[in-house]
């Protein structure tokens, strides 16, 4: 009788039960840690020994890093709570999240936390400052907007509806018409934090009127909060399509403010700049509409207003008063320099679309008389409202010490009396670059 031979079992049959129990390990313990953090919409805190856990069960983590002490956290602490649950709801759910990065400060330093609040977006671990409106509303626009994808695909009339209302008015919206998707794709990602996009594969002719083009492929622009739209029509390769991208990131005429000097940053254009008294008035608005005009004629150049009764401060660098005649027109180069066109240094009453005509084209023959902003650069100026904030709270804070040091002397009991500040700057470590949102 022959005898048998026993064949050894392969390789990979051997491991495979290691290997099965391997896996199992890994799928329970991500549960575990996806379970560890509540999803209803609560604000989790977070600390040293939970974060990184954190990071790698939640997709979308929103961090505030916070101090106790800190005033600006105190009041930013009811505006989280109210936009928790409604991130936690969207299709890409964001978690609120709080670090004390006072007490882990090591955890701060990590992620290059200098002052309070800082605040992060952790995508798939991540991390991305976030810099916008703190106001629960605007949190909960911002960020969905950073989550939602680099471009929609809009495949019906209600789609394309839906997406416009969804996407609210703190952004511009490009609309694609019968144009490719892989056209405005690499925009959509490099563009993404300040604008959305779609391309509408089917729609009717309706929204054809709606958005004012005849013809497709058409790109249209869309600016909510202005009431603006424009239309492109091509041609979609080289730098044109860029270009009109670009230069519709704002509005037509830009009203001059804080938040929108922060978007000229973006900007290399010069600005025509109209000085008023008031720019809420009703003959003030009358101006606008006729710059609206120029501007979508004059596409190189950014068109914005201001009232000196708004922002005093900003129109007095250019040597304008209260007792200056008003309105006027100058050249700005958004840095230290602007110019005045000779001969249409005032705007009359009357036809101040013919004015605005020769305005602009006395600028382009050069007839011009350039002069010096007398207060700090753009950026300067910028950076002035950052320091004075910084100069009011180290006045406060060196105060409080001095009253701590008073009363401390008045004890008759010898002490040791070293006060403890809170680091206003730690080193910073690389990270991916910021958001300046809206």
């Amino acid at each position: 009788m022959a005898a048998t031979t026993t064949r050894p079992l392969p390789l990979l049959l051997l491991l495979l039960p290691p290997l099965l129990l391997l896996l199992l390990s890994f799928h329970a313990a991500a549960a575990s840690a996806a379970e560890e953090f509540p999803r209803d919409g609560r604000v989790i805190e977070l600390d040293e020994s939970s974060f990184e856990a954190a990071l790698g069960a939640i997709d979308y983590l929103f961090v505030d890093f916070y101090a106790p002490w800190c005033g600006h956290c105190k009041r930013l602490a009811p505006e989280l709570d109210e936009a928790a649950p409604v991130l936690a709801g969207l299709s890409e759910p964001i978690i609120v999240a709080k670090v004390n990065a006072d007490k882990y400060r090591k955890l701060g330093s990590k992620y290059g936390v200098d002052g309070f609040p800082t605040l992060m977006l952790f995508i798939h671990g991540v991390p991305i400052e976030y810099t916008g409106s703190r106001q629960a509303d605007s949190l909960v626009r911002n960020l969905n907007k950073f989550v939602a994808p680099d471009v929609s695909i809009l495949e019906s009339d209600s789609a394309i509806k839906s997406f416009v209302e969804n996407a609210g008015t703190s952004f511009p919206m490009f609309i694609g018409f019968g144009v490719n998707e892989s056209l405005i794709a690499g925009y959509g990602g490099k563009y993404k934090k300040r604008a959305w996009f779609a391309v509408a594969k089917d729609f009717s002719e309706d929204f054809m009127v709606t958005y004012d083009f005849d013809k497709v492929p058409a790109l249209v622009s869309l600016h909510p909060k202005y009431k603006e739209q424009s239309v492109f029509y091509g041609p979609f390769e080289g730098s044109f399509l860029e270009d009109f991208i670009r230069q519709s990131l704002l509005p037509l005429t830009v009203p001059i403010n804080t938040e929108t000097l922060k978007m000229l940053d973006d900007d290399d254009r010069k600005v025509v700049l109209a000085i008023l008294e008031d720019d809420s008035d009703e003959t003030s608005s009358q101006l606008v509409k006729v710059l609206r005009s120029a501007a979508n004629a004059n596409r190189d150049l950014v068109f914005g207003y201001v009232g000196i009764k708004q922002w005093d401060e900003f129109v007095e660098t250019f040597d304008i008063s209260k007792s200056s005649q008003l309105p006027k027109l100058i050249v700005w180069d958004r840095n230290e320099e602007y110019e005045v066109v000779e001969g249409s240094e005032k705007l009359e009453e009357g036809d101040q679309a013919s004015q605005i005509s020769q305005f602009l084209e006395g600028y382009r023959a050069g007839r011009t008389t350039k002069k010096k902003v007398s207060g700090p650069s753009f950026m300067g100026f910028l950076n002035s409202l950052v320091s004075l904030n910084s100069l009011y709270i180290l006045i406060c804070v060196f105060a409080l010490l001095g009253v701590m040091i008073y009363f401390t002397g008045q004890d008759d009991t010898p002490q040791n009396f070293l006060p403890v500040m809170p680091p206003l700057a730690r080193k910073r470590i690389p990270r991916a670059q910021g958001i300046a949102l809206m």
